[in-house]
């Protein structure tokens, strides 16, 4: 919209508390879509700034997630399209890959379970899964500040996320039998 107002600092800023709500579901598309870790995590931020810029395009009461996702995919899109050297996926990949989104409420649903079987790992183990999904710490950094060495890392957050895993999928299987 070129003739469009500039968003008021109301828009702004429920836009940007949705987006720290969100932070880690928009990581982790982007995570998905675009496998470095680094250019993926530049992508989350430059969505911050377009989510910022665009707060006036946003209508309150609608799904945020899944409108921050959408300029989410265009970044990474544009970031795969600039790049000299092959991807992983190619823009065409990652359109279709976006074109099978879960809806909104399977992906919050799924989320809110993966915060209650969050509190039920052992506390080191859900810092170390904090430190490395939530605050993007690198395995070494991990091990690290934890006073833990780099495989004891790997396997702490691989029995964290295969233990997630099937919580998730068994609460989701509770929740249809009801």
């Amino acid at each position: 919209m070129p003739d469009s107002l500039p968003p008021s600092d109301q828009q702004v800023a429920l836009v940007q508390m949705l987006f720290v709500q969100h932070t880690a579901a928009l990581r982790g598309f982007v995570h998905a879509l675009m496998p470095d870790f680094g250019r993926a995590d530049d992508i989350v931020q430059e969505t911050f700034l377009t989510v910022t810029k665009k707060a006036g395009d946003f209508e309150q009461g609608t799904n945020f997630l899944g409108w921050a996702c959408t300029i989410a995919r265009y970044k990474v899109m544009e970031t795969a399209r600039k790049q000299q050297r092959s991807t992983a996926l190619s823009p065409d990949i990652i359109e279709s890959l976006c074109a099978c989104e879960p809806e909104a409420e399977a992906s919050d649903e799924r989320l809110r379970h993966l915060s209650e079987c969050l509190k039920k790992l052992a506390p080191q183990a859900r810092q170390a899964v904090e430190m490395r999904y939530q605050q993007a710490h690198k395995p070494a950094e991990i091990a690290r500040r934890l006073g833990w060495g780099a495989e004891s890392v790997y396997v702490a957050l691989s029995r964290a996320r295969a233990m997630l895993r099937e919580c998730v999928a068994r609460k989701l299987a509770e929740e249809a039998v009801q």
